[in-house]
């Protein structure tokens, strides 16, 4: 007889290439960022219990929900530098410790004063939040697999948007709006959780060994003294214009006080990124502005749309939010698939332009629910979902050194999209129909999200300055998908290089 061949094992499952430590930091991360979300959404519900409380206006009122973006350009730079010269670990921790009690002050608030400076608080965890969690992850799952880790971790938000909604329902009915913001302290728990248990992320620790010392990625900010004094009142200016562009206390002077703030933080971008690699953080700032302007609209303004101009009751509106999160958090595990199978900016630029196909129909539909929640389910899948691997798509461009500091700057100054966008479909829908206005707003900046992604638009630029600029910095050797889907990485383009190629000083 003759002897049977041993069998022959194939490549090991993904699942089975992560190791335990390595599933364990991306769940703490995820219910981290699953409580960012529910954080964040709850001031959205409570909104109107709120202004009954301390008599506010509607403008007022809508000042809370933006006060948040007041402080998250100087929280993601912060934290983000915090975790490039301490470690990822702590910056996360110091952000959910952050927004956890910015949370919990909120249900003591005695006036709108206090409740206000809670919330900008709150704004500076947040941002934090997205750039140490990101980066933790990332970092320290398996290269071949992180747009995976991406898409995994930012579905925790969606899923954080779902548990307010229904402990909304269970919660304030009987016992009041501050017990929503006071489980807001669960993050703690989290927080001390993370520091018992979980190791340093894997390339950080590495960089800090191989280089000898902590990076220090705001060097560039306090060269001399007059440069220090400088920064500083670019930071107050900033802070001050933004305070009064996304409050009443603006009101008339928006166009120039919006303009004074962006020359603020450009300023800041052009430093942080140094002579070579500035017009890289800018490119990719204004790709993530225009990627909140397409996304948020709807997100803001889909139940005002519904129970205006489809007339359906708080308890429809609420159903179909709640299949919506689902949507988010499928498309982003899907997102991380895509991502890995076919590269990241392949991806995403695919998935967009296949969410253009549910945009118009989803606000054609009139008188039939389950058609709206089925569109609706694959335009936010599609759409919404894809920002899933927004993490590992920014975080490419940067090295190890600055990464945190430097997705966070660039995360969280583009996010200031997410304010503008509810006012800019508002002042459409003045001359249109509501529906109207967020398909044509929502369609035509997704195209243009497309080509500056697709396009390589940011790297293309960035080499208009350093002729070395690209390559992706999360699979510094040229492995896997990334490659081969025409990334522009290149081989040896490691985490010694900076932005735009240069090495970090």
């Amino acid at each position: 007889m003759r002897a049977r061949s041993p069998k022959r094992d194939g490549p090991a499952p993904w699942y089975r290439q992560v190791t335990p430590r390595q599933w364990k930091a991306l769940f703490a991360a995820w219910v981290g960022y699953l409580l960012d979300g529910f954080d964040f959404v709850l001031i959205t519900l409570v909104l109107t219990e709120i202004a009954d409380t301390f008599g506010l206006s509607t403008a007022g009122a809508a000042a809370l929900v933006s006060g948040a973006f007041i402080t998250r350009w100087l929280g993601g730079a912060l934290l983000g530098a915090l975790g490039d010269r301490y470690g990822r670990r702590a910056a996360m921790i110091t952000s959910i410790l952050l927004y956890s009690l910015g949370t919990f002050a909120c249900g003591f608030a005695w006036d709108y004063t206090s409740l206000f400076t809670a919330r900008l608080i709150i704004g500076m965890g947040m941002a934090g939040e997205y750039s140490a969690s990101a980066t933790y992850v990332l970092e320290s799952w398996p290269v071949a697999l992180r747009n995976r880790a991406s898409g995994f971790l930012i579905s925790g938000y969606a899923g954080g948007t779902v548990l307010a909604a229904q402990l909304y329902r269970w919660v304030v009915p009987g016992w009041g709006w501050r017990w929503m913001f006071w489980i807001g302290v669960l993050p703690v728990l989290v927080a001390l959780w993370v520091r018992r248990s979980l190791p340093e992320a894997g390339d950080w620790s590495a960089e800090v060994a191989a280089r000898g010392d902590r990076p220090n990625p705001f060097r560039p900010l306090f060269a001399g003294r007059a440069r220090r004094w400088l920064n500083a009142v670019l930071a107050a200016v900033a802070s001050g214009a933004l305070f009064c562009v996304f409050t009443p206390a603006g009101t008339g002077q928006v166009p120039w006080l919006a303009a004074l703030a962006a020359l603020c933080l450009t300023a800041f971008a052009v430093q942080l990124g140094g002579r070579r690699g500035w017009v890289l953080y800018v490119a990719l700032t204004v790709t993530v502005f225009c990627a909140f302007l397409y996304s948020w609209p709807v997100q803001a303004l889909l139940p005002t749309y519904l129970k205006t101009e489809l007339g359906y009751a708080p308890g429809q509106v609420a159903d179909v939010m709640f299949y919506a999160g689902f949507g988010t958090m499928a498309g982003c595990w899907l997102a991380g698939f895509t991502g890995d199978r076919f590269g990241t900016r392949r991806a995403y630029a695919g998935t967009l332009l296949a969410s253009l196909a549910f945009v118009f129909p989803v606000f054609a539909v009139q008188d039939s629910l389950v058609a709206l929640g089925v569109l609706l389910f694959g335009l936010l899948a599609l759409g919404q979902g894809i920002s899933g691997i927004l993490p590992k798509y920014l975080a490419g461009h940067f090295p190890t050194p600055v990464r945190a500091a430097s997705l966070g700057f660039v995360y969280n100054v583009g996010a200031l999209g997410g304010a503008v966008a509810p006012v800019l479909g508002a002042r459409l829908a003045e001359g249109m129909p509501l529906g109207r206005a967020l398909a044509v707003l929502t369609f035509g900046l997704t195209l243009v999200v497309i080509v500056l992604v697709g396009g390589d638009v940011p790297v293309r630029l960035a080499r208009l300055a350093d002729r070395e600029a690209g390559g992706d910095h999360l699979v510094p050797d040229g492995d896997g998908p990334e490659t081969a889907a025409g990334t522009g990485a290149k081989p040896g383009a490691g985490p010694e290089s900076g932005p735009g190629g240069q090495r970090p000083k």
